[in-house]
C-alpha cells in the first residue's frame, strides 16, 4: 500500500451460490464489522453470485440498494467456487482496491477475524494467510480434508500452507500479479503460494456453517483436491518413472536369472498358470494408472489450450453504476 492522506480501500470478495439462508447474517455480521473494526478502512463487499438457483442474487441485489459499500457481480451460470472467486478478484483489481480480503459466503471463516488479517498487512505482509487450528467438520468431509492436507504437502514441488484455504488477505502489488496468472484449472492457495511476496499467518478455528448444507459436492471437492494435486506436482509422473524402472530391473533381474540357470543346466520348474495371470494383471494395472495419470494432466492441457474464459459476467450492479 502507498502511503496517502484517504483511507485504504479495503475489498471483501465473496462467491455465493444458494446461500439465500445464510446471507442475511452475512450481511449483518459484516456491518457490524464496517461499524465497529478498529483498522481505519474504506470497505467493500463484491459478492459474486455464481448462478444461484436461490434468491441468493435478489438479496444481494437489494442489500446493494440500501448501502453503497455493496457490490453484486452475477455470472451467466454456475462455474464454480474458483471461477466466481475469480471474477470477484478480477472485479477488486479492475477497481483499484488497496487490499482484497477472500472468504467464502457460509460464514465458516469468521468476518470478525478480518481486523487482525488487515493489521498484519499494514504491519508490511502483502500476502497474509489465515491457517487453521481446527475445524468444524465432521463425518466423510471432515476425513477428506484431514488426508488431504495431511499429504499435500509431501506431494507438492514448493511449500504451500497445507492448513489455509481461501480465506485470506491480498495486497495490491500481489493482486496486480496474481491477475496475471492465467490458469483455468484453479488452485487458489497454490496461485498465492507460488506468487511470493512477504507473507504473515493468522491462526483461528474454522467454525460450523452458519445454515443450511454444503454447497460444495464430494465431487467437486474431490476434483478441487485433484487439481491442486496435478497443477503443482510433478510427483505422479516421477512416481510412473521409478516404477517402470524398478518393474524393469526386475524383470530384467529375473529373466537373468533363468538364463543363467538354464546355462548352468540347472533344472527350472515350470511357469504356473496363476503365476502368468498375476504378472500380466499387474502389469496391466500399472500401465492403466499410468495412462490415468498422464491424462490428468493432458486434460488440463487441453482445458489451458481451448482458452475460453474462465468466468462470463452477466451483470455487475452497484448503487453507483
Amino acid at each position: 500500500m502507498t502511503p496517502s492522506t484517504t483511507l485504504p480501500s479495503v475489498a471483501l470478495v465473496i462467491p455465493v451460490f444458494n446461500e439465500e439462508a445464510v446471507l442475511p447474517e452475512l450481511f449483518m455480521r459484516l456491518n457490524a464489522l464496517f461499524a465497529t473494526a478498529s483498522s481505519p478502512c474504506a470497505w467493500r463487499a463484491i459478492l459474486v453470485d455464481d448462478g444461484s438457483r436461490d434468491h441468493s442474487a435478489a438479496l444481494i441485489r437489494a442489500q446493494a440498494t440500501l448501502d453503497p459499500r455493496w457490490e453484486l457481480v452475477e455470472l451467466s451460470r454456475n462455474f464454480g467456487f474458483q471461477a466466481a472467486l475469480a471474477a470477484g478478484l478480477s472485479h477488486a483489481d479492475a477497481t483499484q482496491a488497496d487490499a482484497v480480503v477472500t472468504l467464502d459466503a457460509d460464514l465458516q471463516d469468521p468476518p470478525e477475524l478480518i481486523p487482525e488479517l488487515v493489521a498484519a498487512w499494514l504491519a508490511g505482509a502483502e500476502v497474509v494467510r489465515a491457517v487453521r487450528r481446527s475445524r468444524a467438520e465432521s463425518g466423510l468431509r471432515r476425513a477428506g480434508f484431514d488426508l488431504f492436507h495431511r499429504i499435500f504437502g509431501s506431494l507438492t514441488d514448493y511449500p504451500i500452507e497445507s492448513n489455509s484455504g481461501t480465506f485470506g488477505l491480498i495486497g495490491r502489488h500481489a493482486l496486480a500479479a496474481f491477475s496475471t496468472l492465467p490458469e483455468r484449472n484453479r488452485f487458489f492457495p497454490g496461485l498465492r503460494a507460488w506468487i511470493g511476496f512477504n507473507t504473515a499467518d493468522v491462526f483461528y478455528d474454522r467454525q460450523a456453517r452458519a445454515a443450511g448444507p454444503a454447497k460444495q459436492s464430494f465431487g467437486r471437492l474431490i476434483r478441487y483436491a485433484l487439481d491442486g494435486v496435478f497443477s503443482f506436482s510433478y510427483l505422479p509422473l516421477r512416481v510412473l518413472t521409478y516404477t517402470g524402472l524398478g518393474i524393469s530391473s526386475l524383470g530384467f533381474a529375473l529373466g537373468l536369472f533363468f538364463v543363467i540357470k538354464r546355462l548352468l543346466g540347472v533344472e527350472t520348474a515350470q511357469t504356473g498358470f496363476t503365476t502368468l495371470i498375476t504378472i500380466v494383471t499387474f502389469l496391466g494395472g500399472v500401465q492403466l494408472i499410468g495412462i490415468g495419470i498422464l491424462g490428468e494432466y493432458l486434460a488440463r492441457v487441453y482445458d489451458e489450450v481451448k482458452q475460453r474464459p474462465v468466468f462470463l459476467i452477466k451483470a455487475s450492479r452497484s448503487p453507483q453504476k
